[in-house]
């Protein structure tokens, strides 16, 4: 009976670890996207140009974009799931018609957690292919705190509807047009555009509260983050609206260039550093980024420690230490 008492006890304390571990890693990853309590959140919901609105979260979250008119609404990208009651009450204070579509940007949980709720009030969801393949991965892993993992989503917040390189909605009178970008954020990075309105969602290949956070794990990469600035400097107009992934304030084209400048500046330095032989301790020594610190650290848990290495090991980099 003795023996049996302390194996019972052993199985008690390997569940509870087991179960201890698992809940501390889902709230890691979730803290680590900005997810933490939504206890008292409110979203806000403010015009963009023509038939567009952004609704926002202050304090994290991804930005969604809402077109509006008398043939239904189209969001770009869902937010966490214990919002989308408050989403689906934003959009009610600029228009009474049905949601009707969804276009996810990209995989990660604050842009696509929502979801599963708007599809079971029968939203029909958009992605890119390669969005969707990940939604079949058992887990998926983000760039955060080193690597986080947050539990598959369940089947029905899949999207039912996915493109190869460009798609178009024919809706309130406007063609929307959605499309790839380069592996920038991740290899699912899907730009929408709405040419009427003339207002150009960039989900987050462009944020307005760090550097560019390159998801390797999902198939981002520098050059790609490049590419893609490059793809939509070229479609912004001196009058096209901006909505970033993240932050509060729609942009225009010019913050657009400043953002690309940056990157560029820094990739320079680092190239440079890196044909003298310098090893990644020494780079991040020179602080590269020391001009931009101020301006692109607004964001927790992304920073030029996570940057710069990327940047380093892409523009092929080798080596962690020095020769003492």
């Amino acid at each position: 009976m003795n023996k049996l008492n302390r194996l019972i006890t052993v199985v008690i304390k390997m569940v509870t670890k087991v179960v201890t571990g698992t809940a501390l890693l889902a709230f890691g990853a979730s803290a680590s996207y900005g997810q933490g309590s939504f206890e008292g959140v409110e979203l806000s919901i403010t015009p963009v140009a023509g038939n567009v609105y952004m609704v926002s979260r202050p304090g994290g979250g991804g930005n969604i974009g809402v077109f509006v008119g008398p043939e239904g609404v189209l969001l770009v990208d869902s937010l966490f799931a214990p919002l989308s009651d408050k989403l689906v009450a934003a959009v009610k204070q600029v228009t009474d018609e049905e949601i009707r579509f969804l276009v996810n940007t990209h995989i990660h949980i604050d842009h696509v957690g929502g979801n599963e709720n708007l599809a079971e009030m029968g939203v029909l969801i958009f992605a890119h292919d390669n969005t969707r393949v990940r939604f079949l991965e058992e887990r998926s892993r983000y760039p955060r705190a080193g690597g986080s993992f947050v539990p598959q989503q369940p089947a029905a917040a899949r999207p039912l509807v996915t493109f190869n390189d460009t798609m178009s909605f024919h809706l309130n009178g406007e063609e929307i047009q959605a499309f790839l970008a380069p592996p920038a954020h991740t290899d699912g990075d899907t730009f929408v555009y709405f040419p009427e309105s003339d207002v150009l969602h960039l989900g987050d290949v462009y944020r307005t509260t760090s550097y560019p956070i390159i998801d390797q794990y999902n198939g981002g990469t520098l050059r790609g983050t490049i590419a893609a600035m490059d793809k939509a400097i070229d479609i912004a107009g001196p009058e096209t609206k901006i909505i970033p992934g993240h932050g509060l304030e729609v942009v225009g084209r010019e913050e657009l260039l400043e953002f690309r400048a940056m990157i560029l500046d820094i990739s320079d330095q680092v190239m440079t550093m890196i044909l003298e032989g310098k090893k990644l301790d020494e780079v991040m020594a020179a602080r590269p980024t020391a001009d931009y610190d101020a301006k692109w650290t607004d964001d927790p848990g992304w920073g030029a420690e996570d940057f710069v290495p990327i940047v380093y090991y892409e523009l092929g980099g080798s080596g962690r230490l020095a020769d003492r």
